[in-house]
């Protein structure tokens, strides 16, 4: 499993690594959900998503970041509700004339079928 999301990107920067910032600012519910892909087996949510370190170029449009989030379990019937401090690494493009950023996060092998 690998998730993608895009952005639009409206606005033009002095910089690329302002611009990101400000777009992971201001769509912080949205990356929730994005990372909440990841996590959905286990019961759990994020929140509080948020930059954590530097961004960091491997090309001119290209490069990755970490995002810090909180992992939220929460099940009311079992009377659970955790939530953890984690953090994730996320691949970045800048696509289409700097009109679009891309997010890939991490690839997770999924489990195939067990043989009988």
């Amino acid at each position: 499993m690998q998730e993608t999301w895009f952005f639009k990107i409206n606005q033009k920067q002095s910089s690329l690594e302002t611009l990101i910032k400000d777009i992971l600012e201001k769509e912080r519910k949205e990356l929730g959900i994005f990372l909440s892909y990841y996590f959905k087996r286990e019961g759990a949510v994020t929140e509080n998503v948020a930059l954590k370190g530097e961004i960091n170029f491997i090309s001119e449009l290209k490069g990755y970041f970490t995002l810090g989030f909180d992992l939220v379990h929460f099940n009311a019937c079992l009377n659970i509700h955790d939530t953890n401090r984690d953090e994730i690494k996320v691949d970045f493009e800048l696509l289409e004339d700097m009109k679009e950023l891309k997010l890939t996060g991490p690839y997770f092998p999924e489990r195939g079928m067990d043989e009988i």
